[in-house]
């Protein structure tokens, strides 16, 4: 196939599961580590792609942080580092492979946002503004590049089994969102990386400038 995929945020949880399905599938694979690419730095993304001396044909922008503040007590240093990895480094990232995509006639980018782009609780206020900032992205970068045969969408999955969902839920809770689901179980991450693959594979022709909800069913209700 002799296709290349840049994933972030590839250490854990969707994105090592991403990265593994890629694998699979014969793409080459790069995983940048945060020590390789600050996603809160713009200098680092722009110095780590600047020295990459190959094609990109995927991009899947999953890398992300979610610190909880009620409004009120936000802190507006780790909100900026928030929305610097969460929005902004995927705007960059974007702007950095894009226009080399469009060169090729052929490009792939899949943006990780979340339910909590569409619906929200209490304490994520800053983090579902990011993910609807994404969606919104998103949107706009497929009606620009679409003419080229570099299709953009995004996938907002729900409460995937991950490590970051038992850091913000206690067991007790996690067994309360299973109830709650339709389909009464949490995702597996593999399922998450199943649907971003076809998105960012040949496989998909048409399908651009959507978020896609993958969520059990949760936003339903």
């Amino acid at each position: 196939m002799n296709k290349i995929a840049l994933i972030t945020g590839a250490g854990r949880g969707i994105g090592k599961a991403c990265a593994k399905k890629f694998e699979d599938y014969g793409y080459s694979v790069i995983t940048p580590s945060r020590s390789e690419m600050d996603l809160n730095s713009r200098e680092s993304i722009i110095n780590y792609i600047s020295a990459i001396d190959c094609n990109i044909d995927v991009l899947v922008n999953n890398a992300g942080i979610n610190p909880l503040a009620n409004i009120g007590s936000i802190d507006y240093r780790a909100a900026d580092e928030l929305m610097n990895v969460n929005f902004w480094a995927p705007v960059l990232l974007t702007e950095l492979l894009a226009p080399l995509m469009k060169q090729r006639g052929y490009g792939r980018i899949v943006n990780v946002s979340s339910i909590w782009s569409g619906v929200t609780k209490a304490g994520r206020a800053m983090y579902a503004s990011s993910k609807a900032a994404v969606n919104a992205f998103t949107r706009t970068a497929a009606v620009e590049y679409g003419p080229y045969n570099v299709l953009v969408n995004a996938v907002a999955p729900g409460y995937i089994n991950t490590e970051l969902t038992k850091q913000n839920n206690s067991p007790e809770q996690i067994e309360k969102i299973k109830e709650c689901l339709p389909v009464n179980r949490l995702a597996e991450p593999e399922e998450i990386a199943e649907l971003i693959y076809f998105l960012a594979s040949e496989k998909n022709t048409f399908v651009t400038g959507q978020t896609i909800f993958a969520d059990g069913g949760y936003s339903l209700l």
